[in-house]
């Protein structure tokens, strides 16, 4: 496993981008326990864009300009949809002190569905992976799936702390409910602004 590889993976899961947002959120309206459920529901998301890599359905979608489009504006949707959720207090930011088992679910859900619905992932591990392949590697497959499940376990640790972070500051924020509205309005519009980045992405 080389150095490179581990500061690249580092760098571009720590970035802000949708799954660090949803996460943050989670923490921040759910506590803890929500926050590592949004962090694993994001890594299982990345799960059908490894298979789309592996199978070469990701070469299809930049192959095909409306396969990539439909997959790209079914993800625009959803960002703008997880927004309205915001604003009106429900979805991933609606306060629970006790969160049942359907918020739980909903949580993991949502969480799959953000990542899933990015088309660019599927072609960004065709391009990553095989940078760190050595030429004449024997088994690539084999090779392909040790450095897709450090990328996993990376994507999972480190939005689990940026989740458990907001949590830690989440019972100085839930009781001004002023505080709750313009934490609601921020969310939305980073949502808003991701699915305006996705929209804008070509293939």
């Amino acid at each position: 496993m080389s150095i490179e590889f581990l500061l690249t993976t580092l760098i571009i899961v720590a970035s802000p981008g949708t799954g660090v947002v949803y996460t943050l959120a989670a923490g921040l309206s759910r506590g803890g326990r929500a926050s590592v459920l949004a962090a694993f529901a994001c890594t299982l998301g990345i799960v059908p864009h490894l298979i789309a890599a592996f199978t070469g359905l990701a070469a299809l979608l930049h192959a095909s300009a409306l396969a990539f489009e439909i997959v790209k504006y079914a993800g625009v949707a959803y960002l703008l949809w997880m927004a309205w959720q915001s604003l009106r207090e429900h979805g991933v930011l609606k306060i629970d002190e006790k969160p049942d088992h359907r918020t739980a679910r909903q949580v993991i859900v949502d969480g799959i569905l953000l990542n899933l619905l990015n088309p660019k992932l599927s072609i960004f591990f065709v391009a990553f992976l095989p940078q760190f392949i050595a030429p004449g590697e024997p088994n690539v497959l084999m090779r392909m799936l040790e450095l897709s499940g450090v990328f996993m376990v990376a994507t999972f640790v480190i939005f689990s702390i940026y989740g458990l972070c907001a949590a830690g500051v989440r019972d100085k924020v839930v009781g001004s409910r002023r505080v709750m509205t313009w934490m609601r309005r921020t969310f939305a519009a980073a949502f808003v602004m991701l699915g305006a980045r996705l929209a804008l992405t070509e293939r």
